[in-house]
């Protein structure tokens, strides 16, 4: 076998889906060339494309942080100087493929995924490190030395190689997500020491999406930092370092620049072939740095992790929670100031909005992640990959949206206590069977109210017009669609619930010492109060909460 072997460059291996729906591997200077004709990136995780989409993007700040979208060498030396750059380049529709050619030509020799000297995003020569096989490589088999996948999506040998395109896609999400299995594993002189899963694994991820591949590299190709109007310092993609970095898990200072953090090397890796196939890997901890305040990373949602009210505010990455539809976190995603930081892909769209650089339409954002499984423990393997979108009005990002935001917020805040009634009502019924907690009907309740409000907030949300709308009636109109909504998954459960239910049960509460009675009608009866009004809403939750307790007293 050739030593230097499969140069990203020019051998397909980035999965495109073109707009007539048909999927490609292409390579890495056919995708910028003919990015305004695939719909979008299209490998096997959500998570693998995000992965793919931050290599792009390196290379995209590495070349226009320095060259115009003539070829001129220019560097971008104030913010109007980078918003000009990113606008020439959205007008123009298309990338400067002579600049962008020559200079990935330069680095050509550091894009081989085999060579004896610097191959891409790996260590040449690795060891003391953990041996993996490709299964665990393969996102979608997720297996791991000593734990087999029951179901797997590839059997026999398939799933024990890979070739060398889907190694290269497998190499930047194992680089990004890889867990920590292989934490504190080995013998003697190859024990690793102990790491975090990969940086993407710890964030929540976020990612603005365009009509085309074209447009969401650009929506993504943030030329100021944190959506403030600040430069980024020099550009340092792995690529152009000198030498890389073998040590185990180092502790590094967060790069202060795109192409270094998006290129971050989460791990050492060193992949294994036997013919035309990769067959395994090498593998220990790389560089990582404190979560706290890391806002030169662009693309996660952030939680304030302050104790107590009044304190500073202590920021670090918000994962997404998989049992959560993302318009349930629509404050998280838009609302800034005192306690709350906003994406800086969001920032970033809002400057662009503002500046009158992207037309008056929606944006949509899309969210990726994987979730670990934490028995035994933290983070020890992957559990499940799981992805979302929201799409809104634009002007919900300015200041013309700023009233319009809170109201939104509060109409969530509405729906999550409608769900919280829904909830209540299971609960209470499933007592009045003869059940004396009713949590797992209350907790599936939940889930059925929130899957049913799930498109119809969506269809709301997208459709509002801050210009057009008034507040009022749109908020009047969602209304009266979610307690429709909420009222007919109620009357649903009393009709599923049994005879014993409409008989009644008294149990009594072992905090309270009182007894309480539980009969079907009565129960839907305050249900139906409790969700006529917004304001018998309020009251109801302020009487009982979400908690699922008891509604009425034993008749003596």
């Amino acid at each position: 076998m050739p030593e230097k072997e499969f140069c990203l460059l020019h051998e397909p291996w980035i999965l495109v889906m073109r707009k007539d729906g048909k999927e490609e591997e292409v390579s890495l200077l056919d995708v910028f060339q003919h990015a305004p004709e695939y719909q979008r990136l299209a490998g096997e995780l959500p998570t693998q494309d995000v992965a793919v989409l931050r290599l792009l993007l390196a290379v995209l700040h590495a070349v226009f942080a320095r060259y115009d979208v003539n070829g001129q060498f220019a560097q971008i030396t104030s913010p109007e100087d980078a918003l000009r750059r990113w606008k020439s380049l959205w007008d123009r529709g298309s990338f400067p493929m002579q600049i962008m050619e020559d200079y990935l030509l330069h680095y050509e020799e550091r894009f081989y995924l085999f060579h004896p000297e610097r191959p891409f995003y790996q260590v040449a020569g690795l060891n003391k490190a953990i041996k993996y096989t490709a299964a665990k490589m393969n996102g979608e088999l997720s297996e791991s030395n000593n734990k087999v996948r029951l179901f797997s999506q590839r059997t026999g040998d398939g799933k024990n190689t890979l070739t060398y395109a889907e190694a290269a896609r497998w190499l930047l999400y194992v680089n990004g997500f890889d867990d920590v299995s292989g934490s504190s594993k080995g013998r003697g002189e190859n024990k690793q020491p102990k790491y975090k899963v990969g940086w993407l694994g710890r964030l929540g991820l976020i990612v603005a999406e365009g009509k085309d591949l074209f447009e969401t590299l650009l929506l993504n190709l943030v030329f100021l930092e944190d959506g403030e109007e600040k430069l980024w310092g020099k550009e340092k993609p792995i690529w152009e370092l000198g030498t890389v970095r073998s040590d185990a898990s180092c502790v590094i200072t967060i790069p202060d620049n795109p192409s270094e953090l998006l290129t971050l090397q989460s791990r050492r890796l060193l992949l294994k072939r036997k013919g035309d196939l990769v067959t395994g890997y090498l593998l220990r901890g790389g560089d990582f740095f404190s979560e706290e305040k890391a806002f030169a990373e662009q693309m996660t949602v952030w939680r304030n992790a302050a104790k107590k009210e009044g304190d500073p505010p202590e920021y670090y990455p918000k994962r997404h929670d998989p049992t959560r539809q993302l318009w349930r976190d629509f404050s998280t995603l838009i609302s800034q100031g005192e306690g709350k930081h906003r994406p800086g892909v969001i920032s970033w769209t809002a400057i662009l909005k503002r500046k009158g650089l992207i037309p008056d339409t929606h944006c949509k954002f899309m969210t990726a992640a994987v979730k670990y499984n934490s028995t035994g423990m933290i983070n020890m393997s992957v559990e499940d990959v799981f992805s979302d979108s929201l799409s809104f009005n634009t002007n919900l990002l300015m200041s013309l949206g700023e009233d319009w935001t809170m109201r939104i917020i509060n109409e969530i805040e509405v729906a999550d206590k409608l769900v919280g009634q829904v909830g209540w009502l299971a609960s209470n019924l499933a007592r009045a069977t003869g059940d004396t907690d009713g949590k797992n009907q209350q907790n599936s309740a939940r889930e059925q109210a929130y899957f049913r409000l799930d498109i119809p907030f969506r269809q709301w949300l997208e459709g509002i017009d801050p210009k057009k709308d008034s507040m009022d009636k749109s908020c009047s109109g969602w209304w009266e669609e979610e307690k429709r909504i909420i009222r007919v998954l109620g009357k649903e459960l009393v009709g599923q619930c049994g005879p014993q239910a409409y008989v009644g049960r008294s149990l009594m509460n072992m905090k309270t010492k009182k007894e309480y009675r539980y009969i079907a009608p009565e129960v839907y009866n305050q249900f139906l109060y409790r969700t006529a009004t917004r304001e018998s809403l309020e009251k109801g939750e302020k009487k009982n909460g979400r908690s699922g307790k008891a509604t009425k007293k034993a008749s003596k």
